[in-house]
């Protein structure tokens, strides 16, 4: 795992310049440094060290006439196999490394090469004699790729931070960007809240030649039901791919360990993936934040060591603006806080971790997912509930009125992912400046026109999968991880998974619990049965146990003073009344206090930016 920068060179002053935009990021890779600098381009890399450990393996890489050069973030998992196609094929290597097999493939490949890859991966190649820069990023978006074009320079990184060095960078708020986080927690297109710099997509790679840029995607997800498989027969086809997927993930030339809650995505990664150490974070005493003694428990059930931590609210609070800077853009989402953390203690005894991300999106693991047809009035005409939602949409809101305000939508309509913070009417009383965001509906649309007449388990998994986990829950597994020099692995999230996971019925991801009655559901339902399969009983009792996700007692802390008082002079900034129109800001925080309501999740959304915006507009990138 490492860190890459790069730009296109027309300046004087380029390898000093390089030099400061690898410094900032010198947590991806604190082992090595390299860099290639000619008249026009500087490659700069940060290592990691994973795989071939010596310094053979430090970057940048070239083939054999030294016409290409690349640096490479990720961990390509089927490097053997490929690398010794590219050796019948006549190729000739110097390292033992997947960067040297990167570099071949696509010589002898082209772009083709990116649909043979099994692994993360975001990379840029420099061709000397076509002067031509070619760039991807992995199928989910594991690993991050960030651009710029301004001011006559085209630069490229791993992290935004490491353009604030370069002098042809201009800084600017991305006021778009801000009005589409209030609602979604994160910043939802392939905008940045830098104005100008933007996130290859996903699946997508990049050629820049004589200045024009242009990116195309070469992957894509495609839910396809089979329909014949028995529910055993799927159980049993989850069970063998997913082992595959775990031992691929498990390569590396050093120590690999796995992250460990309550959950059952987690615990099927910790059992099956036979590693000696297990790493759980926690809040307090109460189980509802803190899962340590569950883990502590099944670690001793599979035999490993468990190491934990109960993170005080001083240190998780005290720890915002750093995490915030590390993150490079503002991201709500308490619990990457807690993963902050669980990260710095693994980083004390390893390299490398498995996760258990990506199993929700993929097997249809959240809990919203059971909405669709969860109840006796979902089974009523479309047009009478659409009716009934229209007079319940005029009503105060409350839970029962916004239940049927829900049910008389469709799914396109009510859905953006998993978090919905301010709605657009909200986000524009609250804001005192004018943007031109659109509405969160235009966000969603291509996604959901690419699943249009698959049932609604389906769409909404196929938006979690395109937005939600690339912009929220990788984003947070990638900085938070890095941040501590860290690589971070997610089996669940492999191409032969996924391969999988397509053809699987909606009826064998999220069901019926006919144990009890038919209004409550099971999510991830073939997934549940898989681990119980394989793993002990003690996996069993987490494969029935509710979803909890990352746990933070946000909503108890706002209440207290020293929080409450701490969040209210962020409020009341100069910084705050720059964008925000301060009395409904204040109002939010009171009526929390007050428990007229729980409005701990929007406080934090505007709370978190204003954090994120000290550091980076008001300390220039300093925290």
């Amino acid at each position: 795992m490492c860190g890459i920068v790069g730009f296109t060179n027309n300046i004087d002053n380029s390898n000093d310049v390089l030099e400061k935009m690898m410094d900032r990021i010198r947590h991806r890779g604190p082992d090595a440094e390299g860099k290639y600098i000619d008249e026009d381009i500087a490659l700069g890399h940060r290592r990691l060290s994973i795989i071939d450990v010596s310094s053979s393996g430090d970057q940048p890489i070239f083939n054999e006439d030294s016409s290409l050069v690349i640096v490479f973030n990720g961990e390509i998992y089927n490097y053997k196999d490929i690398r010794q196609e590219l050796v019948d094929a006549g190729h000739t290597f110097r390292t033992n490394t997947d960067t040297e097999v990167l570099i071949h493939g696509y010589e002898e490949f082209g772009e083709k090469l990116l649909n043979k890859l099994r692994g993360m991966f975001s990379f840029v190649i420099w061709d000397k004699n076509k002067k031509e820069l070619f760039g991807a990023r992995d199928f989910f978006g594991i690993k991050p790729m960030y651009y710029a074009n301004m001011n006559g320079v085209f630069m490229f990184g791993s992290e935004i931070k490491s353009f604030l060095e370069h002098p042809k960078f201009t800084k600017e708020l991305n006021t778009a960007a801000l009005e589409n986080y209030l609602t979604f927690q994160f910043s939802p297109t392939y905008e940045t809240f830098f104005k100008n710099v933007y996130k290859l997509p996903p699946a997508h790679y990049f050629k820049l030649k004589d200045g024009h840029f242009e990116a195309k995607r070469y992957w894509d997800v495609h839910f396809n039901a089979d329909e014949k498989p028995t529910l055993d027969e799927w159980v049993n086809r989850i069970s063998d791919t997913f082992h595959n997927s775990v031992e691929a993930h498990k390569i590396a030339d050093v120590e690999v360990g796995s992250f460990l809650s309550s959950g059952v995505d987690s615990s099927y990664v910790a059992a099956i993936a036979d590693v000696d150490k297990t790493f759980t974070v926690g809040f307090g005493t109460d189980e509802k934040y803190n899962e340590i003694g569950w883990a502590k428990n099944f670690s001793k059930a599979i035999g490993k060591e468990n190491t934990s931590k109960v993170i005080t609210p001083e240190e998780y609070w005290d720890n915002l603006s750093m995490i915030q800077y590390h993150m490079d853009e503002p991201l709500a989402d308490p619990s990457a806080i807690a993963l902050y953390f669980v990260c710095n203690i693994a980083s004390e005894k390893l390299k490398v971790v498995l996760s258990g991300e990506g199993a929700d999106e993929i097997f249809g693991g959240y809990n919203v997912y059971s909405d669709p047809n969860g109840t006796v009035y979902d089974k009523l005409p479309r047009a009478v509930k659409r009716g009934i939602g229209a007079i319940a949409s005029k009503l105060p809101a409350k839970r029962g009125v916004n239940f049927f305000v829900r049910k008389g939508k469709d799914v396109e309509e009510r859905f953006i992912g998993n978090a919905y913070m301010f709605r657009p009417e909200e986000r524009k009383a609250l804001l005192k400046i004018t943007t031109d965001a659109p509405d969160p509906t235009v966000i969603t649309k291509p996604f959901y026109a690419n699943v249009k007449g698959k049932d609604d388990v389906t769409k909404m998994q196929y938006l979690d999968l395109h937005m939600w986990m690339a912009g929220d829950i990788l984003l947070k597994a990638d900085k938070m991880s890095m941040a501590n020099s860290l690589e971070l692995r997610v089996p669940f999230l492999d191409k032969e998974v996924m391969a999988l996971a397509e053809k699987i019925p909606a009826k064998y991801r999220v069901t019926h619990d006919k144990g009890t009655d038919e209004t409550k559901y099971i999510t991830k339902y073939a997934m549940r049965l898989a681990a119980k399969k394989d793993t002990p009983e003690q996996t069993a009792k987490t494969a029935a146990k509710k979803k909890l996700g990352f746990p933070v007692p946000i909503r108890v802390w706002l209440k207290e003073d020293k929080y409450y008082e701490l969040v209210k002079s962020y409020f009341e900034s100069d910084s705050s009344k720059e964008f925000f129109n301060t009395a409904p800001l204040l109002k939010l925080l009171d009526d929390h206090r007050e428990g007229k309501a729980d409005n701990s999740r929007k406080i934090w959304t505007v709370f978190i930016f204003l954090i994120w915006y000290k550091v980076y507009f008001e300390n220039n990138g300093k925290y």
